[in-house]
């Protein structure tokens, strides 16, 4: 690909079954934003323990390449997520709100064998395999499912313990 090449950009619909079908492999960048609600996110929904008016994410998107030393350029995904759901708190028992703000690069390789051959200790970028029907939907809601937090509380003093968790190890 030459250096000095533009490429045209595609604006990505925020329509849900139009992020199912993402041809990552054209030559060409992407941009796109919109707002996925709970019930766009399937796998999402059975972690929520209520739906509020307002509860999903806004989503962002933008793909560019970089040159690379000695290669082809590289195919970079940002993706940023921002939003809220409602989860179970661990101290009390009821339902806790729960805001989400993630910002995720991504470098779009060719193969499974590309992906597993990435360096493990580049935290600052995660490879995902590039296609013609990439699942961008998908992506996002793994995005989401993996910032949940694994013990959501409200914050320190909100809340009363549940009666249950008396008297275990450490408390007073």
């Amino acid at each position: 690909m030459n250096r000095n090449q533009v490429l045209p950009q595609v604006h990505l619909s925020a329509e849900p079954s139009a992020l199912q079908r993402v041809d990552f492999c054209a030559p060409q960048s992407y941009k796109g934003a919109g707002f996925l609600g709970i019930s766009d996110l399937p796998r999402l929904a059975e972690e929520v323990s209520a739906i509020s008016a307002g509860d999903g994410f806004d989503w962002e998107l933008e793909t560019h390449f970089e040159d690379s030393p000695g290669s082809d350029p590289l195919q970079i995904m940002n993706l940023g997520l921002k939003g809220r759901v409602h989860l179970v708190c661990q101290r009390c028992l009821q339902d806790c709100a729960v805001e989400l703000a993630e910002k995720r690069r991504f470098i779009l390789v060719a193969s499974e064998e590309e992906a597993d051959a990435y360096p493990l200790e580049d935290e600052e970028q995660e490879p995902l395999v590039a296609s013609q029907h990439f699942n961008l939907l998908e992506t996002i809601e793994d995005e989401v499912l993996l910032s949940l937090p694994l013990i959501p509380k409200h914050p320190e003093g909100f809340c009363e313990p549940h009666a249950s968790t008396f008297g275990e190890v450490g408390d007073e």
